[in-house]
């Protein structure tokens, strides 16, 4: 590589001449005054450190990008750690998903989804544990990806409407795996690995396709955030579990703060709550987000050469590196309104329903989650009325008038339906309107009723609701009065609205 500051012109110093000690005069030893003559001679020293500095980001910046487009040109097969069969590639979509030109990095050139399996495998779960973890006291985590799926996630990425749909699976749902009857999903990878899982997903959501699958395990997650420098979120309670079987400790307080890897996984594992599983896919969904705002940028790109390693010890996917570089580039371009995060409607099983606790799907929300969000079936989108929306309000503010307010200003637009559930523990100064069910024109109605908020797609609210109110600060001030209420923008024809209004939907 070219170094333009070693090629630039040096500048030529006068030689120095001897100074004889009768020719410094008596007041020298005084201290200087500084004069403007002083300062001007001062400049020539500030800009070659200026200089010097830029080249050295200049030679920095440009070795990292140097290092990315070589490992782009070095690997364009796929990072794969297992071997599929014929029949189990065919289950795969065919066909580039990407492109590049001499002089850029790779762009994403159509939708894609991509199936996300996070396993968690212990030395109980495998015949022939490594050597080094046979005669241990405890179930150790394994670096393989054989076994029962914790995390589910079928991700859109979509150039042509820039949006990015997260669909998140849980582990417990009750559905039907070809040729192993019906069962948990989650043990759909254990049966047959990723093409199973692939295929068991597809059933599910009634014929999507599944492009590319990326399998990575526990110890992964942490090296990973590790690398992009770890992340900021709220902790929403006090998190403590113990399970000396596993050597698994949980130790987190509630809270805003900065988790490194480690302290993520605790956040992203803790399931001992009410709502067991179900409520680890939200804090999951948080945690997403949160990476996506702070981690994908960019920049991003140029970590690949350092995030490669972490890939290919704890990764298995049928991605080549051009594929995973156009997929980030394209993700961190992603605007936070154009970001979706939903889960598989549905609901728990009673006690005693079955053998097993289950999360049992909803077919036909399935079906117009499908349509509205991931670009499959013809289902066409329909308002509801107001009167059928079940809306949850949780108050993050200590003001209870706050609430009393807004259920005041809904039922006086129609809501019938509005109920107040739990706080939000998390101090909000926007309010945002979730839609909880992926109902973003019912959560849009919500909004323009209220005059304040963000909407945000994301199945973070209270699960019995359509749209919850996580209520902030800006609903103790004078709702403003919206310009031209209810307009759509392009989006609408593509069975999506927003208000102009909607500070989401800045930048």
């Amino acid at each position: 590589m070219i170094n333009w500051c070693v090629l630039r012109k040096p500048v030529k110093s006068a030689k120095k001449q001897p100074v004889s000690p009768k020719s410094v005069p008596a007041q020298s030893a005084q201290p200087r005054r500084v004069t403007s003559k002083t300062k001007r001679s001062a400049k020539p020293k500030g800009k070659k450190l200026l200089w010097l500095m830029f080249c050295l980001t200049g030679v920095a910046m440009l070795s990292a990008t140097a290092g990315a487009l070589l490992a782009v040109s070095l690997a364009s097969t796929p990072l794969m750690q297992r071997q599929l069969s014929p029949a189990q590639a065919s289950v795969f979509g065919k066909g580039g998903i990407s492109s590049r030109s001499s002089l850029k990095l790779p762009e994403l050139t159509r939708p894609v989804n991509i199936l996300v399996l996070g396993v968690k495998v212990l030395t109980t779960d495998l015949q022939n544990p490594p050597d080094h973890l046979k005669n241990l006291r405890y179930q150790a985590l394994v670096n393989s990806f054989e076994g029962l799926t914790d995390v589910m996630l079928l991700l859109r990425f979509n150039p042509e409407t820039k949006k990015l749909t997260v669909l998140s699976i849980p582990r417990d749902t009750r559905t039907y795996i070809p040729d192993h009857g019906v069962r948990k999903i989650n043990e759909a990878n254990l049966y047959g690995g990723p093409a199973l899982g692939a295929k068991t997903v597809s059933e599910l959501l009634g014929g999507v396709g599944v492009d590319r699958y990326v399998t990575i395990n526990v110890q992964g997650v942490e090296a990973l955030i590790d690398a992009l420098g770890g992340v900021t979120v709220f902790v929403p309670k006090d998190m403590k579990y113990k399970d000396d079987s596993q050597h698994l400790y949980v130790n987190l307080k509630a809270g805003q703060q900065h988790l490194n890897g480690d302290k993520t996984l605790q956040l992203l594992r803790f399931r001992y709550d009410e709502n067991g599983d179900i409520g680890r896919i939200q804090r999951q969904q948080t945690v997403m987000r949160a990476l996506m705002e702070q981690s994908l940028n960019p920049t991003t790109v140029t970590r690949i050469p350092k995030l490669l390693s972490i890939i290919q010890s704890h990764i298995d996917t049928n991605l080549t590196v051009e594929e995973l570089v156009a997929l980030t580039g394209f993700a961190s371009q992603v605007n936070r309104s154009n970001t979706k995060m939903l889960m598989i409607p549905g609901e728990f099983s009673a006690p005693g329903e079955y053998d097993a606790s289950y999360w049992l799907p909803h077919p036909a929300q399935i079906q117009k989650l499908v349509g509205q969000h991931l670009d499959f079936g013809t289902t066409a989108l329909t308002e509801d009325q107001p009167a059928t929306l079940r809306v949850a309000i949780q108050n993050s503010i200590p003001q209870d008038k706050g609430v009393q307010s807004v259920i005041t200003r809904l039922r006086g637009s129609g809501f019938n339906n509005v109920y107040q559930d739990k706080p939000w523990t998390e101090p909000l100064s926007i309010t945002r309107i979730v839609a909880q069910q992926g109902d973003v024109i019912g959560a849009e109605s919500v909004r323009r009723s209220l005059g304040f908020g963000e909407v945000r797609i994301e199945t973070t609210g209270s699960l019995d609701s359509d749209v919850t109110i996580q209520l902030g600060k800006d609903a103790l001030q004078p709702p403003k009065k919206l310009l031209r209420p209810g307009l759509k923008d392009p989006a609408a024809g593509r069975g999506e609205s927003r208000s102009l209004t909607n500070p989401a939907n800045k930048g």
